[in-house]
């Protein structure tokens, strides 16, 4: 692995030999949460004057918003909106990145982009109250759920723009950063991905899903210095999609999950899709669907392989895979992030604890 995250990395992974996929024991673990909080996806606010004073931020789903020092500790937690009727969904917080001071939250319960500014005590919600749902018409469609799911943000031709994906559905859309006493987002173009495909041997697949869902995309991260967004859609793979400031390029799939291909139907007992014929083959090598949280270090794509508790480092120019790794005692990862510098710190979503969920550090 020869880049910054690489050389960054290399003691953690002198645990056995190149064949053996090391395991990364984690510096600290937060709480763990337990329901109605269900903890998903993290991101790190770095503290420009005090680097050991930064904050981690977690999604809790309904709830809420949590913030916690370098230590793991809990500072604080932001409470998910209630509904706004006693029949509407209340909110349920998804996804969250970091631009400057700020937080954008994926508010997947009432379809929102929720925005907080953070500091070293924790966030506080500057969220236009005003802000109109980002894919629902009526709160009618909010409470059908095909909301905001994923989240990234980043600037782009000197503009902050966030990039949020919609449950259920293959669509994502962008969205401009409307600053003020409070911040707003306007949505500015939006993207589908296929959810069917052609295979090598003419055949056409179709995703399997419940009925009436489509394969999202939930991890999600955009490259600044390229101008790319990298998006994990759950049953398929990773999709590299060039992004400026007023839309979407042309989306290229550049690894798929293993599955990818494979006959399966769905079984309305399990709920689950289940294999219906023999995996042809025309799936990658590392990546175990789910396909989940990415996050960018330098020249390097982390991505969760959610499927078999792993984590995949590719070399973002060609999508090589350079190696992967686990973490001791995460399961079923959904979301990362990574800051190098002055602080080197990744943070994973660790999704299956015996009494909960919570949030892994690995200081390195």
């Amino acid at each position: 692995m020869s880049s910054s995250l690489a050389l960054a990395l290399v003691p953690l992974f002198l645990t056995g030999p190149v064949a053996v996929t090391p395991v990364i024991t984690p510096t600290v673990t937060t709480q763990t949460f337990a329901e109605p909080a269900d903890a998903d996806d993290p991101a790190i606010w770095v503290n420009p004057r005090n680097t050991e004073r930064s904050v981690v931020l977690g999604t809790l789903k309904e709830g809420g918003l949590a913030a916690f020092d370098l230590n793991g500790r809990t500072i604080g937690v932001q409470p998910a909106p209630l509904p706004p009727t006693p029949d509407a969904k209340p909110g349920r917080y998804n996804n969250v990145d970091v631009l400057g001071d700020l937080a954008f939250v994926s508010d997947r319960g009432r379809d929102r982009i929720r925005v907080f500014q953070v500091d070293e005590r924790g966030v506080r919600d500057v969220t236009n109250p005003a802000t109109a749902p980002v894919f629902s018409k009526t709160e009618a469609e909010v409470d059908d759920q095909h909301t905001a799911y994923g989240l990234a943000a980043g600037r782009l031709d000197g503009r902050d723009v966030v990039v949020t994906s919609r449950r259920n559905e293959t669509s994502i859309a962008l969205l401009h950063v409307v600053p003020g006493r409070t911040y707003d987002t306007r949505k500015v173009s939006t993207l589908d991905l296929p959810s069917t495909f052609t295979l090598p041997d003419g055949r056409s697949w179709t995703v399997c899903g419940e009925p009436g869902e489509g394969p999202q995309v939930e991890g999600m991260v955009i490259d600044e210095r390229t101008s790319t967004l990298y998006a994990a859609q759950e049953d398929v793979g990773i999709w590299r999609i060039p992004l400026r400031a007023g839309g979407f390029g042309r989306p290229q799939l550049v690894d798929k999950v293993r599955t990818f291909g494979a006959p399966q139907k769905y079984d309305p007992e399990t709920e689950e899709c289940v294999a219906d014929g023999p995996n042809p083959g025309f799936g990658g090598q590392w990546l175990e669907a789910d396909a989940e949280g990415l996050a960018i270090a330098g020249d390097v794509l982390l991505a969760s392989s959610q499927g078999d508790s792993r984590f995949v480092a590719y070399r973002k120019a060609d999508m090589s895979p350079l190696r992967d790794f686990r973490i001791k005692d995460v399961e079923h990862s959904d979301g990362a992030d990574i800051v190098l510098g002055k602080l080197n710190l990744l943070v994973v979503h660790d999704g299956e604890r015996p009494e909960g969920t919570g949030f892994a550090f690995i200081r390195f």
